[in-house]
């Protein structure tokens, strides 16, 4: 009903606002020297189309009454500049600043890096070009308060302020990436940081506008396969890369064109690579008995991680038209990738012989992934001659998502998901007031087949409302908002997946299943305010109070795990005299108090942000250790009457949690050509009740980077120190400290109308063995080792 009202609402509104006469406003941007600045962007206030200052810094814009110019440039502060049709000509001064600004698509408000209330960070251009990874964890790593869980360089993705999985929130274009990264850290992201635009990671809860799966933060993937500005001519890219740590190459092209309004776009990306290599490292030590009974350790070393190898295209093709007030436009994406899964082995058991295969007793076959993904997404948005409506956008997005894992050939198990979701937003003034009210839809049909499916099938819907609304009083903006959202899950429990009884064997035909149900309420708000207390420097405070219900992984999971070598339980299971049963009573939410403190400066030589956060969190699900352990043919012991092979048996349970730390990232800008970075993080996580440590928090860090500029030669070197960490959980193990360097050469030159970039990265120079504290499989994945990475990017 409130759907219905909220569409009705906004068509009414389009069918009855009036038209305004249009003007011309022309102007002109200078610096503060009174320079022109040319190839600044100027828009008007809620509409999607922009244009470029010239060579002079002058600019001819058709405007309604009653309207708002927004001017940025990067390494400039925007200025928004309020006019209406019989405004005079415009000169229009912007202050340089020592950090790059970017305007960030995740905050639906059109608030750029040093605008926003909660702390932000942004990688494009040739940052994120040179910075970017298969992976979004590794592309993201270096970022403050930002890690990576690690199954290996091909599957790995970010840990914001010690929260990952379940809690960050992955999203292309504002659009949930719908793959099952989320069911396992064995499960790649299907997002491709190769070909983004620009990747925004916002810290601290998101919950108002991405919904309860956004409680730790939100990673948006920002592409324009769906062109949202005019393309005047034909424009691309080329870019091959070679990696020497894993003999890896990397191809990449993109080209967009336009004509009478219709654009068209394409991007492609193709990257194989084998097993990584390391500096030298001891594999887990495994106990074996000699003939004469005794227990004799087996020391083992290795100069690479096995099975770690990468297949992976990706091809995708968007189209739209671009009018004066209306935008249409839809996409199509691609995914094929086969890519290894480290740690992720099985045994040869008798009964494999007697299926005639003609592995030795006791000998390991490797498992792969095969990733397949196909992408819808459509935009329509709408900029009306009103008062108080600006734009009426939608977006809309299918998913169809397959991992399938292979073993010896042949399918072992499958995981899809199969998801629609649709955001539809109305961005609109009222009095003093700016902001935006929408509905979210998302409907996610998740299935898992064969022996590793430890989470069984479930529907997920969801739907929701919000507001978010903002104030500028003086040199104060302020901002409120709140969703309330309806999320419900259903599935099909069967007996066999929680009966455990070994004394018999269990008839599949004869299981019978319990349809289970359940639905929650999840209300979210938020508040907050950034003072620019002088020109160029500003403190920014914000307080939110979110609600996130478990996914069907957290609460149905009732399986054996091979890729983390465990056996998972969910919250709904309970444990009686070494048997599991299904008891899922008073499952309660997660419920998150953040608050979040801020302090920025942005002009001049010298600048930094600081981050203060504490994350207060009722009912926080992670997985215990029982004590107990499985295998097949025994069921569940307890530990210390194990058997060799035993996975030992962890399950979900909600407790209370506190996280607080800090982030920080300082620069100084020493003369033209050369600046320095400082830049470190560090994250506590306990329980409220014991003070005992989280499970897999990530290390604290601290870094420097060193930048320089010689005419067409761009200069970087990078040093991070990850911290040891011992604040850690009764079944995990200290990790040691180590530190890496990565050092970075540009070279740019222009070859005819070819705008060309060659650049070699070496990356770990020293060869140093660090392993990731936060990674399932730390001792059997290490970091890669000393690489070099050479490649040649065109543009024209």
């Amino acid at each position: 009903m409130i759907r219905h009202s909220l569409i009705s609402t906004a068509i009414i509104t389009a069918l009855s606002s009036f038209s305004a006469h249009a003007g011309i406003i022309k102007g002109q941007v200078l610096d503060t020297n009174n320079q022109p600045i040319s190839q600044a962007d100027v828009h008007i206030h809620g509409k999607t189309q922009s244009i470029k200052t010239d060579d002079n810094g002058q600019f001819s814009i058709n405007v309604d009454a009653n309207s708002q110019l927004h001017i940025s440039k990067s390494n400039y502060i925007d200025a928004r500049i309020a006019v209406n049709e019989a405004s005079s000509a415009l000169n229009i001064t912007l202050t340089p600043t020592s950090v790059e600004t970017m305007v960030v698509y995740a905050s639906a408000l059109h608030k750029n890096s040093l605008e926003m209330i909660s702390p932000v960070s942004v990688l494009a251009g040739d940052e994120l070009r040179n910075k970017a990874k298969p992976t979004l964890g590794e592309t993201l790593k270096g970022i403050p308060g930002v890690n990576a869980s690690y199954f290996g360089p091909v599957s790995s993705s970010p840990i914001i302020r010690g929260l990952d999985g379940p809690r960050v929130k992955i999203t292309q274009n504002g659009l949930d990436s719908s793959d099952a990264s989320r069911i396992g850290p064995d499960h790649a992201t299907s997002n491709d940081s190769l070909a983004a635009e620009q990747i925004e990671v916002l810290r601290g809860p998101a919950t108002l506008l991405y919904g309860s799966g956004a409680i730790g933060g939100v990673v948006n993937v920002v592409d324009n396969r769906i062109p949202t500005d005019n393309i005047e001519q034909l424009t691309g890219a080329v870019e091959y890369t070679h990696d020497t740590v894993s003999n890896a190459n990397t191809y990449a092209a993109k080209l967009e064109t336009g004509h009478n309004n219709f654009n068209f776009h394409f991007d492609g990306t193709k990257r194989t690579g084998d097993d990584y290599q390391t500096p030298r490292f001891d594999l887990p030590e495994e106990e074996h008995e000699d003939h004469d009974g005794h227990e004799e350790e087996e020391h083992e070393t290795a100069t690479s991680v096995e099975n770690t190898f990468i297949d992976s295209q990706t091809v995708n093709f968007g189209t739209s038209y671009v009018g004066e007030h209306f935008t249409l436009g839809l996409a199509y994406g691609r995914i094929d990738t086969d890519y290894g899964i480290p740690a992720h082995e099985h045994h040869e058991h008798e009964h494999d012989h007697e299926l005639g295969h003609d592995h030795e007793e006791g000998e390991e076959t490797p498992v792969y992934a095969r990733v397949e993904q196909a992408r819808w997404q459509g935009l329509m948005s709408y900029a009306l001659h009103n008062n108080w409506i600006e734009t009426i956008n939608l977006r809309v997005g299918y998913t169809d998502y397959r991992h399938a894992e292979i073993e010896d050939g042949a399918i072992g198990t499958i995981f899809s998901n199969e998801t629609t979701e649709a955001r539809l937003n109305i961005e609109h003034k009222f009095a003093n007031w700016h902001g935006m009210v929408g509905y979210h839809f998302s409907d996610s049909d998740y299935d898992a087949n064969g022996e590793e499916a430890f989470t069984p099938a479930s529907k997920t819907t969801s739907h929701a409302i919000f507001i978010l609304e903002e104030q500028q009083i003086g040199d104060v903006t302020i901002e409120f908002g709140a969703r309330l959202e309806d999320y419900t899950i259903d599935s099909a429990i069967a007996d066999h997946d929680h009966d455990h009884d070994h004394d018999h064997d269990h008839d599949e035909s004869n299981a019978q299943t319990q349809l289970y149900s359940k639905s929650f309420t999840n209300l979210s708000v938020s508040a907050g305010g950034i003072w620019q207390y002088t020109p160029g420097q500003s403190i920014a405070l914000s307080l939110s109070h979110s609600e996130r219900a478990p996914l069907s992984a957290e609460l149905l999971s009732n399986g054996v795990h091979i890729a983390t070598g465990t056996y998972e339980l969910g919250l709904g299971y309970e444990i009686e005299e070494g048997e599991i049963h299904f008891e899922p009573e008073d499952i309660k939410q997660e419920t998150s108090t953040n608050i979040d403190l801020s302090f920025r400066r942005f002009s001049g030589d010298f600048g930094y942000t600081v981050n203060f956060f504490y994350n207060d969190i009722e009912n926080f699900y992670y997985q215990q250790n029982t004590g107990l352990v499985f295998d097949e043919e025994h069921g569940l012991e307890a530990a210390e009457e194990g058997h060799e092979g035993d996975m030992t048996v962890y399950q979900f349970v909600s407790k209370d949690a506190q996280l607080y730390g800090l982030e920080f990232d300082a620069h100084y800008k020493i003369n033209s050509n050369a600046m320095i970075k400082l830049f470190g993080d560090s994250t506590t996580a306990k329980l409220s009740s014991d003070d005992n440590n989280l499970p897999r928090i990530p290390a604290n860090k601290l870094g420097s980077e060193l930048q320089y500029n010689l005419n067409d030669w761009q200069f970087s070197l990078t040093g991070t120190h990850y911290f040891e960490q011992n604040d850690i959980t009764a079944y995990e193990t200290a990790t040691d400290s180590y530190t890496l360097f990565d050092a970075q050469a540009n070279y740019q030159l222009t070859v005819g109308p070819v705008d060309t970039q060659f650049y070699i990265n070496i990356d770990n120079i020293t060869d140093e063995l660090g392993f990731v504290h936060s990674s399932f499989i730390k001792d059997k994945a290490p970091l890669p080792g000393r690489n070099f990475r050479i490649g040649v990017r065109g543009y024209f």
